[in-house]
């Protein structure tokens, strides 16, 4: 609002002098009165509350209670091994936790300076915590702005406010600039901020505002109160752990009725109901998502991405729109010449053929130059990188021709000029806004040669700076004057103009191409100009009509309502503040999208923790950006985004393809004994053989799923899946429930098989009276329940190799091309054998020995679920041709 007033109304609403400033005392009284430049200090977690919001969750609840059952079934290494699963998700939860107080202790340590102000009309050096209200601070090149401020005095003073604004280039300030209305940040050219950095010239200004008032201060209280939000995984997981839950409680009182209703022994049925309701839970499941995640953030560095957050690699698969800030991320963050107008005519870099005019504007740009080839305003150091492209050196050029005298640039004026010596003579070079320029020009130089500048000329030029402006390029004129003894801005020879642009990314237009493929929608979100943005936006293939454009002022304008309809289309926002791009953030989720924001300036902290996934830049991005996100990409390159997201979509493939083999395995165990139950005969397995079988399929199998080589091309090809499907979407029920049949099915085949050989064996009816009979002796049982026991766990193993890819034959997917999967074949099978075949394992889960003839037998009938597979898959590729 103090953009609005002139320096006479600041100064008497301060009650301040804008020449002398406040005197030591009243600072005093002020510091007392409002308090500390400092940024408010969040209240802290304790690491204790902490480690219990990570064990707030309904699976956690689940796993809880199957750890207690195993401690009844004095099963203490199944207990271990579910609670250490609990405790290393909990710990890796305490690690990626508290962004939004690291956040805010990176924009603390930022304000932690000094400041130069006036008081009592002397100059002196004070914490910049100790600024008040009303208090004249002094400005100059390298110095950090301590406090907003209402400029008073202003000498070319330029100021870098990238990390607040986004746009790319300093701004040129004005102590006499006045705006008629509310402008946003960017536009406030009688202001300073927080943070902020001089580049260039000399000022002061009146403190209008400290602390958590300042704009920086309004950014922290936004990273403050957005709201942390489960990931699309995380909700799914949590209502896959109510549902689990439930139906564990469901199974333990309906076999529990059974068992009074049949006048079975009631304590050996609650044993088998616990046990069956551990089999409901897939305690490896939580320790499978981790490691499945934690792996893939390992193959994330190597693409370029550091992943703070777990979770987040997974919520990237789902992304459906991609806000990516303008500069440094789709651009390469540096002014580079485009174009230049020699000779009549535009000429396209880099095949400029620039001739002795062109020589001329380039020996201009260089001497009429306050920067180096790496240091000083990005826009001059354009003009010495174009030179050195037509081989003129800066510092050649300033030994050879030394400069005596200059005039400033000035934002009035908007040129600059300097008198350099060549040979005997001197010649004054003058370099700034092409309209500007052109007014204080009578001559043009030809190939080379000074000519008198005519009215077509003069139409020529007018045209290409309309052309040239229209493409978005910041357009900067070159003219000279010589035989002159001091720098001079009359009857000035016209050379030429030079157009340029912090140009996009080479890569960048290839991942938008490969978001659109995808389905991802790219928004460009950006604090630059709306048409420096839509140029951008249209080379890049991002928007192709300017009425794609929304800014920052239109945004004013719109209620909620309104702007949800617009964002449908909307493809840039430019012209943008902090508050702004976490409104369109919400707009966006609101709409029903899953939104990734990327960003590298404090401005953009807010919008990043309030979006799905806050990507932060490594390279050019601040402290605070990337304590805001969700994860960095440490080359800032947006076509990494695009890996990411393939990424991200494959470990949700195999997440869910543990999942549904997790699920559906230990529905069949669950079929199995209730099915035998229900009929009132004895329980196929002991509730040692179902923690056994959870052992070894919840482990390696499930981790060998997790990390299984999807195929990338055709994950990016399909649309990315919305936010509320669930893991089962896409013929997820039919599969869990289908094979948690068969596994059931074949599994009682086997249990079966026994008393149906004795029962026939004796010339008796076979019927399940008759079966019943011969189970209740001891050795029958026991083989009985080893076939159903060896046939149970070595089905899982072969479901597990056909869930790697449900609809391709795994002769097509390729049968070693997941060498974990062979590992957890291998051992699993080792490990069944081991409980049959090893004594003291024979005596401690009573099973019985099994001959070569049997165990032929039995793999076959346990091969039938990978049988299935193959035939689910023939049927769909013969259905797809």
């Amino acid at each position: 609002m103090y953009e609005n007033k002139t320096i006479e109304e600041v100064c008497r609403q301060f009650e301040c002098n804008g020449r002398t400033g406040l005197t030591q005392e009243e600072a005093g009284i002020r510091l007392e009165h409002y308090g500390k430049n400092m940024l408010r200090e969040a209240k802290k977690k304790t690491l204790a509350q902490r480690f219990a919001e990570q064990l707030c969750d309904s699976l956690i609840f689940v796993l809880f209670a199957a750890a207690g059952i195993s401690i009844m079934l004095h099963e203490y290494s199944d207990a271990v091994i579910i609670l250490a699963v609990v405790a290393m998700n909990a710990v890796v939860g305490v690690i990626q936790e508290g962004k939004a107080e690291k956040a805010l202790e990176s924009l603390r340590k930022m304000t932690k300076l000094e400041a130069v102000v006036i008081r009592g009309g002397r100059e002196m050096t004070v914490p910049a915590e100790e600024l008040v209200l009303g208090d004249l601070v002094v400005l100059d090149a390298g110095r950090q702005v301590p406090a907003d401020l209402r400029l008073v005095q202003g000498a070319n003073l330029k100021i870098e406010e990238s990390a607040l604004t986004g746009e790319s280039v300093p701004v040129s300030k004005s102590s006499t600039f006045v705006a008629a209305s509310e402008v946003q940040v960017g536009d406030r050219k009688n202001m300073a901020f927080m943070t902020s950095y001089v580049t260039n010239g000399r000022g002061c200004g009146i403190v209008t505002a400290t602390g958590m008032a300042t704009e920086i201060g309004r950014i922290a209280a936004l990273i403050h109160e957005a709201p942390e939000e489960e990931t699309p995984l995380q909700k799914r997981l949590s209502d896959l752990g109510k549902v689990l839950s439930l139906t564990a409680v469901f199974l333990c009182a309906l076999l529990f009725v059974l068992a009074v209703v049949q006048k079975r022994d009631v304590m050996e049925m609650l044993i088998t109901a616990i046990s069956l309701a551990v089999a409901a839970v897939p305690e490896g499941l939580p320790a499978v998502v981790t490691i499945v995640l934690a792996l893939s953030v390992t193959r994330m560095v190597k693409a370029g991405t550091i992943v703070r957050r777990l979770p987040s690699v997974e919520t990237l698969g789902a992304v459906s729109v991609v806000c990516s800030d303008k500069t440094g991320t789709l651009t390469k963050n540096e002014m580079t010449v485009t174009a230049c107008y020699l000779d009549g005519r535009i000429r396209e870099a880099p095949a400029i053929e620039y001739g002795k005019t062109g020589n001329r504007l380039l020996t201009c740009f260089c001497l009429c130059n306050d920067a180096t080839e790496e240091t000083g305003d990005p826009t001059e150091i354009s003009l010495i990188r174009l030179a050195g492209t037509g081989g003129i050196r800066k510092e050649r050029e300033e030994r050879e021709k030394p400069r005596y005298a200059e005039l400033s640039f000035d934002s009035d004026r908007k040129m600059m000029t300097t008198l350099n010596r060549e040979g005997k003579s001197y010649v004054s070079y003058t370099k700034g806004a092409p309209d500007e320029v052109l007014k204080r020009c009578t001559s043009i130089m030809k190939d080379g040669k000074v000519q008198p500048l005519e009215g077509r000329d003069r139409k020529k030029i007018q045209e290409a700076i309309e052309t040239m402006s229209g493409r978005a390029l910041r357009v900067l004129a070159g003219a000279m004057a010589e035989g002159v003894t001091k720098p001079t801005e009359k009857n000035l020879v016209f050379l030429g103009m030079a157009g340029m642009i912090d140009p996009p990314r080479d890569e960048a237009k290839a991942a938008v191409e490969a978001f659109k493929r995808a389905s991802v929608r790219t928004v460009m979100i950006t604090g630059d100009h709306v048409d420096t943005a839509f140029a951008i936006a249209r080379q890049l293939g991002i928007a192709e009509e300017k009425g794609q454009c929304i800014s920052g002022a239109e945004l004013e304008r719109m209620d909620d309502g309104e702007l949800k309809k617009r964002i449908r289309n909307a493809a840039v926002f430019a012209r943008v503040s902090p508050d702004h791009k976490v409104r369109i953030v919400r707009a966006l989720k609101s709409d029903g999208n899953i939104t990734a924001m990327t960003g590298d300036g404090v401005n953009d902290a807010p919008s990043l923790k309030s979006a799905d996934i806050g990507i932060a830049m490594g390279k050019t991005g601040t402290d605070v950006a990337r304590q805001a996100s969700d994860m960095i990409l440490t080359d800032d390159n947006f076509a990494t985004i695009e890996r990411a997201i393939e990424e991200g979509r494959g470990i949700y493939e195999n997440i869910k393809k543990s999942v549904i083999f997790l699920l559906s395995s230990n529905f069949g165990e669950i079929a199995t004994m209730f099915a035998a139950i229900a009929a009132g005969i004895p329980s196929p397995l002991k509730s040692s053989h179902i923690l056994w079988i959870n052992l070894i399929t919840d482990s390696l199998p499930a981790l060998a799923l997790g990390v299984d080589k999807n195929d990338g091309s055709l994950l990016m090809k399909k649309p990315p899946r919305k936010p509320g499907e669930s893991l089962f979407a896409g013929g997820g029920w039919f599969y869990t429930v289908f094979y948690g049949l068969l596994i059931a099915a074949i599994s009682l085949a086997a249990f079966f098989r026994v008393p149906w050989e004795v029962v026939t064996g004796r010339g008796v009816e076979f019927s399940l009276t008759a079966v019943s009979a011969v189970l209740r002796e001891e050795a029958v049982l026991c083989r009985a329940q080893t076939y159903a026991f060896t046939v149970l766990g070595l089905s899982e193993l072969f479901h597990a190799v056909g869930m790697r890819n449900v609809e391709v034959s795994i002769f097509r997917s390729g049968l070693f091309t997941n060498p974990l999967m062979a590992v957890a074949f291998a051992a699993g099978l080792c490990l069944q054998f081991a409980v049959t075949e090893i004594p003291f394992l024979v005596d401690a889960f009573r099973t019985a020995v099994l001959s070569p003839g049997e165990w032929g037998f039995l793999l076959l009938l346990a091969a039938v679920p990978l049988l299935a597979h193959e035939v689910i898959a023939l049927v769909k590729t013969i259905t797809k041709r």
